[in-house]
């Protein structure tokens, strides 16, 4: 994946809350499409390999939630987090997380991380399937910029975070912000 890209289009299987449903599990299923989510705003992507994974609950999901007002001040209108789980697990996590700002997007077959080019075995772990950690900033559902971690491939013994880090776009959409010297 690379800027320039357009995001692959495919139907996302989401569970989202209805009170006509009542009970103790008040959800439903609602499919969502790329095209659903990403058309018509600037957003900020972020994969991740596995909801309740240390880097992801402790830096990674918590950095872009409470920055969130950034990204705003800086033309972002959504932050969305993809992790290849099912739409229950993202949904607990999210609440575990107390998520406000950021929306979760369940990528359970990981058909869309394959089709990103992010799908690796991280079966040296006992995950399975996983995306590479990644960010992007995406416009209209076009690939503005391109945040991947370094080292992509099938069981890697690490599993490095940085250049997906908020810091890293929140310095890329300030730097683009900045006018141009005279």
């Amino acid at each position: 994946m690379k800027a320039g890209a357009r995001l692959p289009e495919v139907t996302f299987h989401t569970r989202v809350r209805d009170e006509a449903f009542g009970g103790p599990n008040p959800y439903r299923w609602q499919d969502v499409t790329t095209s659903d989510l990403f058309s018509g705003k600037r957003v900020v992507l972020f994969s991740l390999p596995g909801a309740f994974t240390p880097t992801c609950s402790t830096y990674q999901l918590p950095g872009f939630e409470n920055r969130r007002d950034e990204f705003r001040d800086l033309g972002i209108d959504e932050i969305f987090c993809m992790s290849v789980n099912d739409s229950f697990v993202m949904n607990k996590w999210a609440e575990a997380q107390a998520l406000k700002n950021v929306k979760v997007i369940p990528d359970g077959s990981g058909e869309f991380t394959r089709r990103m080019g992010m799908l690796v075995d991280k079966s040296n772990l006992g995950f399975g399937m996983r995306s590479w950690r990644y960010a992007a900033i995406v416009d209209n559902g076009v690939v503005e910029a391109w945040f991947e971690e370094p080292g992509l491939s099938d069981n890697h013994p690490e599993d490095p975070y940085g250049v997906s880090s908020p810091e890293s776009l929140l310095g890329y959409l300030a730097e683009k912000k900045m006018p141009e010297p005279a």
